[in-house]
């Protein structure tokens, strides 16, 4: 995705639209933000937090950095909308698309913070237990879950009756809940199946 978006710049380029827009700093400020999400990738710790008889998935580097660091960029581009556009020597082109990237950069913290950050996901034997950042609980009893599917938010654990749990796959300990969450589905539907068969 990252090279799709620096490509799309460059080509951007050459459209007459967009020939004032500085999209050369903007494809250098993506392939930075890329850089940096990779190398925090390494410092991403695997396991889940273990507390009280409970897994907990905790949120990576990569998160935080992703959520803080657009909300920065989006109060600097902000800050320039406001001084330069007072200022009144910019062009209108350049102040629009400034103005739609620090939206775009602050809708996608305030995202990332409400789906990521400050969301708070655990389980243990008998449930998984999914608390929103507005405070909403779910609890999943793992003998009600028949589906673990990757999506754009994340990985979504189901039940039967369209009851879901979604986290980020950049959690730390993600990779081990989708993996008990897949053992269990894979294991229910074995037992229906062979309850179904034995009617």
């Amino acid at each position: 995705m990252p090279l799709t978006i620096i490509g799309l710049l460059v080509l951007l380029k050459y459209v007459p639209f967009a020939a004032g827009l500085p999209l050369a700093r903007a494809a250098g400020v993506v392939a930075f933000g890329y850089a940096a999400f990779l190398a925090l990738r390494l410092l991403q710790s695997e396991e889940a937090v273990h507390i009280d008889g409970w897994s907990e998935l905790r949120p990576a580097p990569v998160e935080y950095f992703a959520c803080y660091g657009a909300a920065a960029l989006a109060i600097v581009l902000m800050s320039a909308v406001i001084v330069i556009g007072g200022a009144k020597h910019a062009p209108a082109t350049q102040m629009i698309a400034t103005f739609l990237a620090a939206l775009l950069l602050g809708g996608g913290a305030f995202g990332i913070g409400l789906g990521g950050l400050f969301t708070r996901v655990r389980w243990n034997h008998q449930l998984v237990e999914h608390r929103s950042a507005l405070g909403r609980v779910t609890s999943l009893a793992w003998s009600d879950v028949r589906a673990v599917r990757p999506n754009w938010r994340g990985i979504t654990i189901a039940t039967q009756d369209s009851r879901r749990v979604t986290f980020s796959q950049f959690h730390a300990g993600a990779a081990q809940l989708a993996l008990h969450a897949s053992n269990r589905a894979r294991r229910n539907a074995e037992t229906s199946t062979k309850a179904f068969a034995t009617l």
